[in-house]
């Protein structure tokens, strides 16, 4: 890996906010070339660590980060996962595909990530994948029990993929 992008990654602790902050817009401009730096970031035992990654890796919008976005969903801190949410939207369609999958495991046990996902379904429930996201979007409601989460996750997965397929 880059030596500078490793030094940028460090410099993301923000004992320094104007550094800190200096270190993200470089991580930035870098683009792709940071995004496996900050995606191993998400694993930071400092939260302004991950919470820095997940807003660079948002800002870089590039699709390889999805998976590592996806699981920020599960992170321990609200703030994290609102960043890594607010991220896989601004990616868009791509973040479809391992989201759902996310949600067909683990939809059932984690409060957390129905949470997250309603946030990025609303905002990417829209046009073509209305009718595929309109089911999981009900199902992640805090009322409905959340086997239904399970079931309607795989549903709309498997639509998915059928209509990648058929393009």
């Amino acid at each position: 890996m880059n030596e500078d992008i490793q030094t940028l990654i460090g410099d993301l602790t923000c004992d320094d906010v104007i550094k800190c902050q200096k270190a993200r817009r470089e991580l930035v401009e870098k683009g792709s070339a940071a995004v496996d730096a900050l995606g191993e970031a998400l694993s930071s035992k400092k939260t302004w660590v991950r919470w820095e990654a997940a807003k660079a890796l948002g800002q870089i919008g590039d699709k390889s980060a999805v998976e590592a976005l996806v699981a920020a969903l599960e992170d321990k801190q609200f703030d994290i996962r609102w960043q890594a949410s607010e991220a896989l939207i601004r990616i868009g369609p791509a973040a479809l595909e391992p989201l759902l999958a996310l949600l067909a495991q683990r939809g059932d046990k984690s409060l957390a990530i129905r949470r997250g996902a309603h946030h990025i379904l609303h905002d990417m429930n829209r046009g073509k994948y209305d009718g595929i996201l309109q089911p999981v979007m009900a199902a992640v409601e805090d009322g409905a029990p959340t086997v239904e989460v399970l079931v309607a996750a795989e549903k709309a997965l498997e639509e998915l993929r059928k209509m990648k397929r058929s393009k």
